[in-house]
C-alpha cells in the first residue's frame, strides 16, 4: 500500500492581476515588504525580467516567490549576494537556507516566506517556474520602485 492517498481536496481559483501594484497591497504585511526590498535589490544589479509572484493564496511553501534573470554566472551571484546583504542590513535576517552559489546558474534564497530564485535565462526558460505558478497573481511592482518609495 502506498503512503500516498488521494485527497477529496476543494479547488480554488485565484485572479491574476497585471495591474500596477499599490503601496495599499504592499503595505499589508511584512512578507510583501520584504518581497519588495528583494525586488529593489535585485533591481539595483540589474538583474532582468523580474517577477513578483504572490503565491499564499495557492501554495503553504511561501507567501511571496521573486524570480529574476542574471546574465552571467557572475551576474547571478552579484545579485543574490547583494539581496543578501540588502535583506540583513534592514531586515536583520539571513535566509533560511540558500543553494546554487557555487555553481551559480540558479540561486535559491529561502527567506521563510518569501522565496528568491535568480536564474540564467537557459534555466529560466528550462524551469519555467512562470508558467508553474501561472495560477499565482502576478505583482507589477516596477511602477513601486520606479516610485521612489522606500520600504521599511
Amino acid at each position: 500500500m502506498s503512503d500516498y492517498f488521494q485527497a477529496d481536496l476543494q479547488s480554488e481559483f485565484v485572479a491574476v492581476s497585471n495591474a500596477p501594484i499599490s503601496s495599499q497591497q504592499f503595505d499589508a504585511d511584512d512578507s510583501a515588504k520584504l518581497a519588495l526590498s528583494i525586488a529593489q535589490a535585485g533591481d539595483d544589479r540589474k538583474a532582468g525580467d523580474m517577477l513578483v509572484l504572490r503565491v499564499r493564496d495557492v501554495s503553504y511553501l511561501a507567501d511571496y516567490f521573486v524570480v529574476m534573470s542574471g546574465y552571467s554566472n557572475v551576474q547571478v551571484r552579484a545579485i543574490a549576494n547583494t539581496i543578501e546583504e540588502e535583506v540583513e542590513e534592514k531586515w536583520e535576517r539571513k535566509p533560511l537556507r540558500t543553494e546554487g552559489k557555487a555553481e551559480a546558474s540558479w540561486v535559491l534564497l529561502d527567506y521563510g516566506e518569501v522565496i528568491v530564485h535568480v536564474m540564467m535565462p537557459e534555466e529560466r526558460e528550462f524551469y519555467n517556474l512562470e508558467a508553474f505558478w501561472g495560477h499565482a497573481e502576478r505583482l507589477d511592482f516596477q511602477a513601486y520602485i520606479k516610485g521612489g518609495s522606500e520600504p521599511t
